[in-house]
């Protein structure tokens, strides 16, 4: 019997990350800069109620290269989020399963979040 410790479990310093498991990852990473995201939304909007001077103060940031780098990036893990959601819906319901199929499916995600991501920024630059 060996007397070294082992992992219990699959570890990221034993396995090499693979193309599936990465998306899984960026899936629970980005769940998180939602929420992150979600609590910058509610600043702005009890910036809103409270008055002129404190929305401008947020607005200000907002407006600002770090505030527009936050806020594409939550529009970026927003479309990831919901596109890799869909599709473990559509492998909850039993298909898509089969590996090639699981690659196809996780470019089709990385594609649809880069389209819906260009396309709300574009829209939003053309209403301004």
């Amino acid at each position: 019997m060996s007397s070294r410790e082992r992992p219990l479990s699959p570890h990221l310093q034993v396995y090499r990350p693979q193309y599936t498991s990465v998306l899984s990852i960026l899936h629970r990473i980005t769940g998180v800069f939602l929420t992150l995201g979600s609590l910058l939304l509610v600043a702005w909007l009890v910036a809103a109620a409270s008055g002129p001077d404190g929305f401008a103060r947020v607005q200000w940031f907002m407006g600002s290269f770090i505030g527009y780098l936050l806020l594409f990036g939550w529009t970026v893990a927003l479309f990831y989020h919901m596109c890799n959601g869909i599709r473990h819906l559509v492998w909850d319901a039993g298909y898509g399963l089969e590996l090639d199929e699981a690659y196809r499916s996780g470019i089709a995600v990385l594609i649809a979040t880069a389209v819906l991501t260009i396309l709300t920024w574009v829209a939003g630059l053309l209403i301004l």
